[in-house]
């Protein structure tokens, strides 16, 4: 009698958050891909930012202000006690944190600088799409808008920097798929509609990683700026290993 498929078990992150700015109140973080920013109750273990921070510093009070996918790379806040937290709040909630991400996409755009007025919302299972939280450009969706500007373009591939100027869910994966600039190892908006279905049933296998070319999205936050103490404050980290090495492969 056979027993339960078993799914493969998620990569293993190969390197470990560390600190880039230690301030009074705060953090700034970079997440390593395949981290979690806190814990979540899931069939397999994965390791979070949060709960390696406290335990490292010693400090029960840290709270992150916002989270990272799990395969995003880059920088990630913490605020270091209550107060902290309800500022990063205020700031979160009236949009005076500004956030820059790198990405690496497939093709070529025409533009040098691009911005994308589109709304996002809810795709809705039926037809080509099973996944229920695909997002895309739907009439009547929430208000999104994202500034695109190449760095670099290289064998059929473009190396991007993006500015989200709102915060709706996978917008910036959403508004590539959009635009016909998919992102590299992007299991949900990326060129293989079958990819995301794969990985839940079979988790990260080798096969599925040579299809996407990477084991995660291409996707880094490389720069967070906000107002903090009378000045404006900003912390930067740059292009994640994994992601450095793809492009410098192609």
């Amino acid at each position: 009698m056979n027993g339960p498929a078993v799914r493969a078990p998620l990569l293993p992150p190969t390197e470990k958050p560390r600190v880039l700015v230690e301030h009074p109140d705060f953090y700034v973080i970079h997440k390593p891909a395949l981290w979690l920013t806190h814990p979540v109750r899931a069939r397999v273990d994965v390791p979070d930012v949060l709960g390696f921070m406290r335990a490292e510093t010693g400090e029960p009070d840290l709270a992150p202000p916002h989270r990272l996918d799990r395969e995003t790379s880059g920088t990630q806040l913490l605020s270091r006690d209550a107060d902290a937290a309800r500022r990063f709040f205020t700031l979160f909630k009236e949009h005076l944190v500004g956030k820059t991400y790198q990405t690496i996409v497939h093709g070529t755009p025409e533009w040098e600088r691009t911005t994308l007025d589109a709304p996002l919302g809810d795709l809705g299972l039926g037809g080509a799409n099973r996944i229920v939280i695909r997002q895309a450009v739907v009439p009547g969706g929430k208000p999104a808008m994202t500034d695109f500007r190449v760095m670099e373009r290289r064998g059929g591939f473009t190396l991007l920097e993006a500015y989200p100027r709102s915060g709706r869910l996978h917008q910036i994966r959403a508004h590539l798929a959009h635009l016909g600039l998919p992102m590299v190892g992007d299991k949900i908006y990326g060129r293989d509609p079958q990819a995301f279905l794969d990985f839940m049933e079979q988790g990260q296998t080798p096969e599925l990683t040579g299809r996407l070319l990477l084991p995660r999205q291409a996707l880094h936050a490389a720069r967070i700026a906000f107002p903090w103490g009378g000045t404006q404050f900003a912390a930067e980290a740059p292009l994640a290993p994994d992601l450095r090495a793809f492009w410098e492969g192609l």
